[in-house]
């Protein structure tokens, strides 16, 4: 038998391929939203299928449903900047997707998630503002 000859599961049902890709999405990101950091449950189209988006790596985000719903079929960008946890390196992460740098977009991405900080770490007390005063 020739590899040529060999029928793949994939061939048989495209589902399995789109399913796959759409994982491989959320893979990407850790199960997280590109807008807001939360646990991503959807795929959100940057330029929305309406306007002639396409259903490709590059136009295909992860959304947490809130997020997805909330954009609709309006510009990312717009509407991004219009939201209270917008943050630019995940808007210039957003840009990067959509121009084909996954690679720059994850390292955004890892760069805009809030790093565990112990609660007295880098905080400075009453006691220290009042001896600097004197």
């Amino acid at each position: 038998m020739q590899a040529r000859d060999a029928v793949f599961l994939e061939e048989l049902c495209p589902k399995l391929r789109v399913r796959r890709w759409r994982q491989s999405l959320h893979t990407y990101t850790d199960k997280s939203c590109i807008y807001c950091g939360k646990p991503s449950e959807s795929i959100d189209h940057v330029l929305p299928r309406s306007h002639g988006g396409l259903s490709i790596t590059e136009n295909c985000v992860p959304a947490c449903l809130a997020c997805n719903g909330d954009k609709s079929n309006n510009d990312a960008f717009d509407w991004y900047r219009r939201q209270r946890f917008y943050d630019p390196r995940r808007a210039m992460a957003i840009r990067a997707w959509i121009d084909g740098d996954i690679r720059l977009a994850l390292r955004l991405l890892q760069w805009a998630k809030p790093s565990h900080i112990e609660p007295n770490q880098n905080k400075k007390t009453n006691t220290d503002w009042a001896l600097q005063a004197a």
